[in-house]
């Protein structure tokens, strides 16, 4: 059983409101992570609530995580959505409200992937992304890693020893939506791709 873990708590500064309000195609960022995670065969989907969190809508599905120092960064989100997780999850997957178009084929990898004392990491063009698959074995050393805005990507640089990479550049990009405009190229981009 590996846990999805969906951190959704940003106030979203440059686009101007918290990305998970944001929507694509009619709907919710948000609500588009929980299915991500769900349709890659995740159980349970936890998700890390913080600006906005009043504003989101119901998420069938999942468990919504309040975190009030959601302002400390990421790593704080990521500490306190692995410390909400059951005692008797081994792993989770993580990913981020931002980036719409991960693949549920690419969650399932990193899931067949997992081994008991790994990260594993979805690599696009061998550069690391999400999703990330991290063991239970793991999570203490986020005390030291998972900092400010920072998550999981130190970990990964100073302890290759646990990491393995599993390339996902066939299906789909870990591509960010920072901005409005970032939000429009996406689309338009989907609208010029060909059928299938």
């Amino acid at each position: 059983m590996i846990a999805g873990l969906l951190l959704a708590a940003g106030a979203g500064r440059r686009y101007g409101r918290p990305k998970a309000l944001v929507e694509l195609d009619g709907e919710p960022l948000v609500r588009r992570g929980v299915r991500l995670l769900a349709d890659g065969g995740c159980v349970p989907v936890h998700v890390v609530l913080g600006a906005g969190a009043d504003e989101v809508p119901e998420l069938p599905g999942a468990v919504p995580v309040r975190h009030d120092r959601w302002s400390d960064g990421l790593g704080s989100s990521l500490r306190r959505g692995l410390a909400s997780l059951p005692a008797d999850v081994p792993g989770a997957v993580v990913v981020l409200v931002d980036q719409p178009l991960l693949s549920p084929v690419a969650v399932r990898r990193v899931r067949e992937a997992y081994a008991a004392e790994s990260v594993v990491v979805a690599t696009y063009a061998g550069r690391p992304g999400h999703p990330i698959l991290l063991c239970r074995r793991t999570w203490p050393l986020l005390n030291r890693y998972a900092v400010g805005d920072r998550g999981a990507r130190d970990l990964l640089r100073e302890r290759p020893e646990l990491v393995v990479e599993v390339p996902c550049d066939d299906v789909g990009t870990p591509v960010d939506v920072d901005t409005p405009a970032d939000l429009l190229r996406l689309r338009r981009s989907a609208a010029h791709e060909p059928p299938g």
